[in-house]
């Protein structure tokens, strides 16, 4: 499986309508969904079962008729309970091409000056029907549905601000944002050095921490430990290279930073056992 960049940071759609859909279930290479970023805001409706997503330092599970919305820039992933779910990942400056008004409120959304709810149950009718005409109007692609789904995304977002469903904490945002940063800064260091034999010490090194609080931090935003997750992430990378090219198993097992075969082939055999088969 190619695992995605924890930096998300490519085209969506074309440059005139930058937004990009995706239908997501068992067979989807990207069902469970490492956590990453992007610049673009995304929208998710949640079609079965249920997901658990993280958003930042937020978790929510997500039932079937749900909305998540992720703002720009922030670190989000999901695990899925026999889920199917679609998502919405779009450039909000498709909506400042209009008047100074709509421009003063989508900066101050993408500036995070204003924190909008992620999750709306499926209580929220006001948002359901607007999010499910939203992603229909996407998926039919009829003729004009361009407006139909820009005029959807006003409407969104103008109801959020109308019915308060955002909130502004200046002080948290701050403690929270700085939180984050530090974390991606980890996820980047593990990306550029997996290969390579990687200590807590240098974990910790890279994001100005001691050991002891780096564990616990670490531990605190991902719910894993360092090394859980950089043993996920070599083991993602090892089942790329493994279908994608022709090295050995040995070969790979020391290219995605494992000096132990026997301790590869284990953690692979616990990866495989914990992830749908079609993703290795």
């Amino acid at each position: 499986m190619q695992h995605m960049n924890y930096h998300e940071n490519r085209q969506r759609g074309t440059t005139d309508f930058p937004i990009e859909f995706h239908h997501v279930d068992k067979k989807h290479p990207h069902y469970i969904m490492p956590y990453h970023w992007h610049t673009e805001f995304e929208l998710i409706r949640i079609l079965e079962g249920a997901l658990t997503i993280s958003i930042e330092e937020k978790a929510y599970t997500a039932i079937k008729g749900s909305t998540i919305m992720i703002p720009n820039g922030l670190l989000h992933s999901g695990i899925p309970h026999d889920c199917t779910y679609e998502c919405i990942v779009f450039d909000m400056n498709m909506l400042l091409k209009e008047n100074d008004d709509n421009r003063k409120y989508i900066r101050q959304i993408t500036n995070h000056q204003l924190e909008l709810n992620n999750y709306f149950d499926p209580s929220f009718r006001n948002i359901y029907q607007v999010i499910w005409f939203l992603f229909d109007a996407l998926i039919s692609k009829k003729t004009g549905y361009q407006m139909l789904v820009r005029g959807s995304l006003y409407q969104l977002f103008g109801m959020v601000l109308a019915e308060g469903y955002y909130s502004t904490n200046p002080s948290q945002t701050t403690r929270v944002h700085k939180r984050m940063l530090q974390l991606k800064q980890v996820l980047e260091y593990i990306e550029e050095n997996y290969a390579s034999p990687i200590t807590l010490e240098e974990l910790a090194k890279s994001v100005g921490m001691s050991r002891k609080y780096f564990c616990r931090f670490f531990r605190e935003m991902t719910h894993q430990t360092a090394f859980e997750y950089l043993n996920h992430y070599r083991i993602e990378r090892a089942c790329y290279q493994l279908t994608a090219t022709t090295l050995s198993v040995t070969e790979v097992a020391f290219n995605c930073g494992f000096n132990d075969l026997s301790y590869f082939i284990k953690t692979f055999k616990k990866y495989k056992q914990t992830t749908p088969k079609q993703y290795y």
